[in-house]
């Protein structure tokens, strides 16, 4: 994967670079000290993923960011700062990581992982309209890092106080949205299972009986059970029944 490095300290640069060159599978495609400069290499040699700073003279790495998302091939953007108050906003600008300095080795390379992870089809849904294309991934945000979800990973959404857990191939990952927003949003493809809980279609394999007599969804990529409440039942089995 080709990673393009921007970011205004050369000393930062050459940390970065350095991490890079210890990681087969990344290569450092070019530099720039700013957004423009970026944008400008960018078009000659598009890379896979760009480490970017957010504080730089001239655009800013919010502002560079969201450039990049408009390309016709946009790289993952991976966020790289030494100011935390900008995650949300970085959630905004689709950002697959965000990774405070100094950037350990690990944190890069699991941040690397996990921008490989999109190619540059998905991330180009990621930036279209969603009422066209449909959302494709889930925005979670743990501790310091973000992470992009693949929808086609989640198994269900479970309510928990005051966030929402989203449980999925690899894991679970709290989010703030609510499941009334989810399943407005993500209409047939979500089945309201319970009145805290959210499953989706794709990866309901059947129900079963539990030890307490209630009756649980499972589930074709994970070994979970989800409970289905006596109201839900009947519109889970009827699904069942036509899949």
């Amino acid at each position: 994967m080709n990673v393009l490095i921007v970011d205004d300290e050369p000393p930062a640069r050459d940390r970065l670079r350095d991490l890079l060159n210890r990681l087969s599978d990344y290569h450092p495609c070019g530099e720039a000290s700013n957004g423009a400069d970026a944008l400008r290499l960018a078009q000659n040699a598009p890379p896979d993923i760009v480490l970017l700073d957010i504080q730089m003279p001239g655009l800013s790495g919010l502002e560079t960011a969201r450039r990049f998302a408009a390309l016709a091939q946009p790289p993952a953007i991976i966020f790289v700062t030494a100011y935390g108050e900008h995650a949300l906003e970085a959630l905004d600008a689709q950002a697959v990581a965000y990774l405070l300095k100094p950037v350990r080795l690990e944190r890069l390379e699991w941040a690397l992982i996990n921008a490989s992870r999109l190619n540059r089809a998905q991330l180009a849904s990621l930036t279209a309209d969603r009422a066209e294309a449909g959302r494709t991934h889930i925005r979670a945000r743990l501790g310091q890092r973000l992470e992009l979800i693949p929808l086609a990973d989640v198994a269900y959404f479970q309510a928990d106080q005051k966030y929402v857990m989203v449980r999925h191939r690899h894991g679970e990952a709290l989010i703030e949205e609510s499941l009334k927003t989810l399943e407005t949003e993500l209409g047939t493809r979500a089945m309201r299972v319970h009145r805290n809980a959210l499953a989706m279609a794709t990866h309901i394999a059947g129900l079963e009986k539990t030890t307490d007599g209630d009756i649980a969804l499972i589930f074709d990529n994970i070994p979970d059970r989800l409970e289905v409440s006596r109201r839900h039942l009947p519109t889970v089995r009827q699904f069942l029944k036509i899949a």
